[in-house]
């Protein structure tokens, strides 16, 4: 992000004085070569230290669960939530949102597969990581339409394909590893010649640089995966995607609180001194401690005194869970063009 000096109000028509800078969320990207890098040297160097010692799923290692994923969906959640405004005009599709969840999960759960719900699930967590990042390389780009779906279609098949490899991977026979990891290359050869192809639409140097980036992203994710180096395999996207949503996330909130706090959340944080760069960061990356650390004992432990029952992963699965899905829902639409939260968001190169 980028300051610039233009003209602040406190409404939605503002001008903003903080943008999103597209030079800082393509250096997002420098996660790519670090990730191959140490997997390089991992064999050369270290004996297949890494390899051995990283987790094979993010989902068993808590200190990534505070610090990825968790942190930045609780944080639009907070953002939704905490302006009265936002929240009373999406407060319908919220409901009618929460109402077809429970019916998929609840009821549909009882007849559909378990893994028709999680490949589904999985579908949608691809599309949304990597179309947030599509969306943003468009912006700089300028591809025609049918060029922006190809590329984003083959992304998310082939990123689809590689997080069923991940993690289902204990799942899998080996029949159906290969299988999976046949396809997904396939893919990724398609989706390299679709930007080698796609790019001669880009003007600048800068817009290809940034629409090679997102293919990389898919590319490098694709060869750790084969490499079996799972953990770095997910850490690239997961990074890039958390970290571009906190930039639009302190962007809106700096550009709406900074001259005068408008919600009870940024009065408070001004009484106490506190700067709204600090405010949401700080607050979802401690909700996101406290729930996957101590959440679901402090539910067993309810549960457990009043009912004698104990409902196992009730936070970290359910309520989590919850959250996680209602952010791919509300993130499609709070900030297309024409929503109130892009009144408060620009653009730098």
């Amino acid at each position: 992000m980028s300051a610039q000096a233009v003209s602040s109000s406190q409404d939605y028509s503002a001008s903003t004085r903080m943008t999103v800078s597209f030079r800082l969320i393509l250096a997002l990207y420098l996660i790519i070569p670090l990730c191959v890098l140490l997997q390089l040297f991992d064999g050369w160097f270290w004996h297949n230290f890494l390899k051995e010692n990283l987790p094979s799923n993010t989902g068993h290692f808590l200190l990534y669960q505070i610090l990825f994923g968790t942190p930045h969906i609780l944080a639009s959640a907070i953002l939704l939530c905490s302006h009265g405004d936002y929240f009373k005009l999406y407060k319908p599709r919220l409901f009618r949102m929460t109402l077809a969840l429970a019916v998929v999960f609840g009821i549909g759960s009882l007849y559909l597969p378990y893994y028709a719900l999680y490949v589904g699930v999985a579908a949608w967590t691809v599309l949304h990581v990597l179309k947030q990042q599509h969306g943003l390389a468009r912006g700089v780009c300028r591809l025609p339409s049918p060029h922006f779906y190809l590329l984003l279609g083959l992304s998310v098949a082939a990123g689809l394909l590689i997080y069923i490899g991940i993690f289902l991977n204990a799942r899998l026979t080996p029949e159906q590893t290969g299988w999976i990891t046949l396809a997904a290359g396939n893919l990724c050869v398609l989706l390299a010649l679709g930007t080698l192809y796609s790019q001669r639409f880009v003007a600048s140097a800068f817009g290809k640089w940034f629409l090679w980036s997102n293919t990389l992203l898919v590319l490098s994710s694709y060869y750790l995966f084969v490499q079996q180096y799972y953990f770095l395999a997910i850490l690239g996207p997961r990074l890039v995607h958390d970290t571009t949503a906190y930039f639009f996330y302190v962007t809106h909130d700096y550009n709406r609180h900074h001259k005068q706090p408008q919600n009870w959340l940024y009065r408070q944080a001004k009484s106490w001194h506190v700067h709204c760069f600090v405010v949401l960061p700080a607050l979802s990356f401690g909700l996101a401690f406290v729930l996957q650390t101590y959440g679901d004992q402090l539910i067993n432990l309810i549960t457990n005194y009043w009912f004698g029952v104990e409902i196992r992963k009730a936070v970290t699965l359910g309520l989590l869970g919850y959250f996680g899905l209602m952010h791919y829902y509300t993130e499609s639409f709070t900030w297309k063009q024409d929503s109130p939260y892009r009144r408060y968001i620009s653009f730098s190169k």
